[in-house]
């Protein structure tokens, strides 16, 4: 009886460790996302960006990626991003889907224009730049480096 009482004891202080460690881990990483104000861009092809992947400026994450859609009208991809209240963008802001290395995931980096105008809540960023699709890229350099040794 007291060994399966210790043993009861000691697995409940492991799931204790465990919660708080999960609860620690979430609080500490940017898994949350960004509350703030949206605001849409158009990309020709936002290839693996989805729900939730980051909105960054600089490196630092400044809002989260709330939905992505197709325009039925000229059949662009269209993201809606939540940015951060305080953080006002100017009108001639670039927004660029890039990846976090060969394997990692897609964000949206923002580059800041010097425009005094700011973009309105709900309002649209003008300027993008498509996501370049880094496996094609390397299965044309493979092939052409197959190609040249065949020769």
């Amino acid at each position: 009886m007291g060994r399966s009482l210790v043993e009861t004891v000691m697995g409940a202080v492991v799931l204790m460790i465990a919660g708080f460690f999960l609860v620690f881990a979430y609080n500490t990483s940017d898994l949350r996302p960004v509350e703030g104000y949206p605001i849409l861009a158009k990309f020709n092809a936002v290839d693996g960006l989805e729900d939730g992947s980051d909105v960054r400026m600089g490196g630092v994450k400044v809002g989260s990626v709330t939905d992505a859609r197709i325009d039925p009208m000229d059949y662009r991809a269209v993201v809606t991003m939540s940015i951060q209240s305080e953080l006002k963008l100017p009108t001639d802001t670039t927004a660029s889907v890039s990846s976090d290395g060969l394997l990692g995931g897609k964000y949206v980096e923002l580059k800041p224009g010097n425009a005094a105008e700011t973009i309105p809540t709900g309002g649209e960023i003008g300027r993008t730049e498509d996501v370049v699709d880094i496996e094609a890229l390397l299965s044309k350099a493979i092939f052409l480096l197959s190609e040249e040794v065949t020769k």
